[in-house]
């Protein structure tokens, strides 16, 4: 799909990663497409899946989740059903990527306190062993692609 994408296409999901919410008028407008155009652009973009949803952002302290963490576990066994079903009834797990190497997922974990993390840890430390980093601060938060990336000397877009 990332071949079908011209650089509109592109610019209008850059905007709409700022701001879901923007009038198609005005999307239209920062694009150089009429209001019509710019309407059908992104049906395109959502019908053939480029565009799976709109979400609102968070701000995890106004909301008492002040305390982050990256969590990595490994994870031994093969059944994986019962980590799942702990993901879908803990809100606080934000985010779960299951990666190579030595850890089997990635969480990004929010809590009230650092008692309440630890209460996250050790459940999911039933699973396999954890390790756990305090985030600090939030130095670039998720933002989305914003336009395929080039792969060196090729000018052409990275294969995936």
């Amino acid at each position: 799909m990332a071949d079908n994408l011209d650089p509109t296409d592109w610019a209008i999901l850059a905007e709409l990663q700022r701001d879901g919410r923007l009038p198609l008028t005005e999307l239209g407008r920062r694009v150089n497409l009429s209001p019509s155009a710019a309407t059908e652009r992104v049906r395109r973009l959502e019908t053939t899946g480029v565009i799976t949803g709109y979400r609102a952002d968070v701000d995890l302290a106004k909301v008492g989740l002040t305390v982050l963490a990256v969590v990595r576990l490994k994870y031994p066994g093969s059944s994986h059903q019962p980590l799942h079903q702990l993901l879908a009834e803990r809100s606080e797990i934000l985010e779960c990527l299951r990666t190579t190497g030595d850890d089997c997922y990635t969480l990004k974990v929010a809590a009230t306190s650092m008692g309440h993390l630890e209460q996250i840890i050790d459940e999911l430390a039933e699973f396999g062993s954890t390790t756990t980093n305090v985030v600090y601060s939030q130095t670039l938060p998720y933002r989305g692609p914003r336009k395929l990336p080039t792969v060196a000397g090729t000018g052409r877009g990275a294969e995936r």
